[in-house]
């Protein structure tokens, strides 16, 4: 597979921002509206509660479906409650039956049971699916069961886009983590062929002064690079990355450009999340980092 050169540490278009994107119909001016189906992080920083602030910094209303409860801080995950299927497959309809949703971010799921009554819950849903496929929290708690790796397989054809890391692409794959762009490309396109309608690989388990996250479409392979930044506090980046994507797929961008904006806004997170100074671990982004800061 062919990889495109495009510098990408500037993404294809400006920042979204809640001024400026926000969709005007007839006489009204409305935010487009973001579901995330995902679990709770009572420490803030990732899951839902990332993905709602990512959407609120971005310009979209953000809905939520919660999968599972965690009880977590910036140091561990000390406990994980599902949430049961009817909860599950209730919040979808109460959310879809009545929002108008644009984009659908997934994060978290849970077991084989809530994956399945998520796909069941979006089956015929034509909108665009960000897939995120959550396995493992920042501090190295198990959040996907084993046995639900098969079910989160079956997942992949209804993904507009996958966007894992490198140890998660090669537990879908069932091979070992890619460690060149050559092999990330290799990767993308084998999920590609499980069902995913595009894959981005990310690369912040890489190593290197560059972080390199890979976007693998039918059109081929295109980069977006960073300077990889030095701090601990990177709890949520993923989630949040994924959210941003499905921002700027519900405020009806094109998938390359979504992509382009959402790196650019969490490299920015990334770089002021030291300004926030949260707990004593893997502290959060700050998702807010263009509207204020600390200090």
């Amino acid at each position: 597979m062919q990889i495109s050169a495009r510098p990408s540490a500037r993404p294809v278009s400006p920042p979204l921002c809640p001024v400026t994107t926000r969709h005007i119909t007839g006489d009204d001016v409305t935010a487009p509206i973001a579901l995330t189906i995902a679990g709770s992080d009572s420490g803030g920083g990732a899951g839902i509660q990332a993905d709602l602030k990512t959407f609120s910094a971005l310009g979209c209303y953000g809905a939520s479906v919660v999968t599972a409860l965690t009880a977590q801080n910036t140091r561990t995950v000390a406990l994980v409650e599902p949430a049961s299927p009817a909860m599950i497959a209730g919040q979808m309809r109460a959310v879809l039956d009545d929002l108008d949703v644009r984009a659908v971010k997934l994060g978290m799921l849970g077991g084989a049971q809530a994956i399945a009554t998520v796909a069941g819950g979006l089956d015929g849903c034509d909108l665009p699916i960000v897939l995120d496929p959550v396995m493992v929290a920042k501090s190295g708690d198990r959040l996907l069961p084993p046995d639900a790796i098969d079910a989160l397989r079956s997942l992949l054809g209804c993904a507009t886009l996958l966007t894992p890391n490198l140890p998660e692409a090669a537990c879908l794959l069932g091979c070992a983590p890619a460690t060149t762009p050559a092999q990330m490309a290799e990767q993308g396109a084998a999920l590609r062929a499980m069902g995913a309608g595009a894959v981005l690989m990310k690369g912040g388990h890489g190593d290197g002064a560059i972080c390199t996250d890979l976007l693998v479409t039918a059109q081929g392979a295109t980069p977006f690079s960073a300077r990889r930044l030095s701090t601990r506090n990177t709890h949520g980046t993923g989630c949040t990355l994924s959210a941003a994507i499905a921002a700027g797929l519900a405020h009806g961008l094109p998938l390359e450009q979504a992509v382009g904006v959402a790196h650019r806004y969490l490299q920015r997170a990334i770089a002021a999340a030291d300004d926030l100074c949260v707990g004593s671990g893997h502290g959060p982004v700050h998702h807010f980092h263009a509207v204020w800061s600390h200090g």
